[in-house]
């Protein structure tokens, strides 16, 4: 039986129209998979990233909480003054950016100017803070920017933090003696606090 013309064009369309889906398919089940495989990625970057921030406070309180045990039982000047890199390190953003405002150029700017021409209103407790606003304000981009988010600031954070603990428990007579001590254990977990965010960060650099 010979088929019309009208037939064979429809007979072709509907063969062309299933030749299509069926090469559609495999696009379309490759096209879900690399959005499952993004949305993936996108969750496990979010939460990697909440997990960081929420490290940079810890540690910028540790090491804030480490700065008010000095003024009561901690003495070592050069201990405390490594916390003063640490915190420019490890503040979070929001702080950082904060501070390196018009806010903290004022607060620097006061502080300069009490340090040379009131320096009997210039409390001593005030030196180390003040000193950590100035250089968070005249920081090179270089180490704002750059060093401060990327895995070198971590690792400068995690030697600060290794050399903290080795002098400490030198000064304190001992590891046992760390954490016996009366004020040694306050000071101790402190500085145990430090590694957290510089390990964390690492980790999740390198992985």
């Amino acid at each position: 039986m010979r088929r019309s013309g009208g037939e064979m064009l429809r007979m072709s369309t509907d063969t062309a129209a299933a030749d299509a889906t069926i090469s559609s398919d495999p696009k379309q089940v490759s096209s879900n998979a690399a959005a499952k495989k993004l949305a993936a990625h996108a969750i496990k970057l979010g939460g990697l990233g909440f997990g960081t921030t929420f490290l940079q406070w810890f540690a910028a309180f540790a090491a804030i909480y480490l700065l008010i045990l000095d003024r009561t039982n901690w003495k070592t000047n050069i201990l405390t003054g490594l916390l003063v890199p640490y915190i420019f390190f490890s503040l979070p953003s929001l702080l950082f950016d904060f501070f390196r405002g018009q806010v903290g150029k004022w607060i620097a700017f006061i502080a300069v100017i009490l340090r040379l021409f009131f320096p009997q209103r210039f409390p001593d407790w005030l030196e180390l803070p003040a000193a950590i606003i100035l250089i968070i304000v005249v920081a090179p981009s270089l180490f704002a920017d750059t060093v401060r988010g990327g895995w070198i600031g971590a690792l400068i954070c995690l030697v600060i933090g290794c050399y903290l603990l080795q002098e400490h428990i030198r000064a304190s007579g001992g590891f046992r003696n760390s954490f016996t001590q009366p004020h040694g254990i306050s000071n101790t977990v402190g500085i145990i606090l430090l590694f957290v965010y510089p390990v964390w960060a690492l980790i999740v650099d390198f992985v």
